[in-house]
């Protein structure tokens, strides 16, 4: 009984000591953020390596899902005879949902381990010590403007995988089944609304970006200088971003469409 309570307390005790580990890095990422808006190659640079290189991957889960929308849409609508709401159905799926938990789930496996490898990379090269040593702060000039680009290129890519995954549902629908041009693009304009749907979706992908760009970059700032230390990083970036990305689409759900 008493060696269960030790690693009970044991365990509080590391998660609370990780946690706040976590929020002041947080908090001294964020103070440096001023600074970094202004070094805009290095943001640049970052937004082409975590976007573009992000890009295909997100296109093409987009235009599947897309065609998997439009097949499972049309046949549940037909039951109802609704089929001229596919459009409609594929659009509000897309943005409000599938389009920005489908990115950051894509993003956190393609971008948020790069970041965590490259920066575990550079701290078991001694890079970050070598900057610290010569008066450069790492905050400011490796972790800040991959922040920003990281919450930056998140919106983009998940507006993208929307629209993309939009026009694939257009395909499959119109062209291969024959439902009605006019009709699935009339129920998009007249159903899909500017602020409840397309603004809280760009809200939700927002705070992915933050929260998953966030959470790459601390596991590679903390990784242990080793080959099995960065790449446990890595593996531990995948999971806590997957599971953090979730369940705040569940707050963010509640809080934007929960009142009906």
């Amino acid at each position: 009984m008493i060696g269960a309570i030790e690693s009970l307390g044991a365990w509080c005790n590391r998660h609370i000591r990780a946690f706040g580990l976590g929020f002041r890095f947080f908090v001294a990422m964020l103070s440096k953020v001023p600074s970094a808006l202004r070094r805009r190659r290095l943001i640049r640079d970052q937004i082409h390596f975590i976007g573009n290189y992000s890009l295909l991957i997100i296109l093409v889960s987009g235009l599947f899902i897309g065609f998997v929308l439009g097949l499972q849409g049309y046949h549940t609508l037909s039951t109802y005879g609704s089929e001229e709401s596919l459009g409609l159905l594929v659009a509000v799926s897309l943005v409000r949902e599938l389009g920005p938990v489908m990115t950051a789930l894509l993003y956190a496996g393609r971008a948020g381990t790069s970041l965590t490898a490259e920066i575990g990379l550079m701290r078991a090269g001694e890079q970050i010590s070598a900057m610290e040593m010569m008066a450069v702060d790492p905050m400011a000039r490796v972790v800040a403007p991959r922040f920003v680009a990281g919450v930056i290129a998140m919106p983009i890519l998940a507006l993208l995988f929307s629209t993309v995954g939009i026009l694939g549902g257009y395909f499959v629908g119109v062209r291969l089944i024959g439902v009605d041009s006019g009709a699935f693009w009339s129920q998009i304009q007249g159903g899909l609304t500017l602020f409840r749907d397309i603004g809280n979706g760009m809200v939700k992908s927002f705070v992915f970006g933050i929260a998953v760009t966030f959470i790459a970059l601390y596991q590679g700032f903390q990784a242990r200088p080793t080959p099995e230390g960065v790449a446990r990083a890595t593996t531990r970036t995948v999971v806590s971003a997957s599971l953090t990305v979730l369940g705040l689409d569940f707050l963010l759900t509640a809080l934007m469409f929960g009142g009906g």
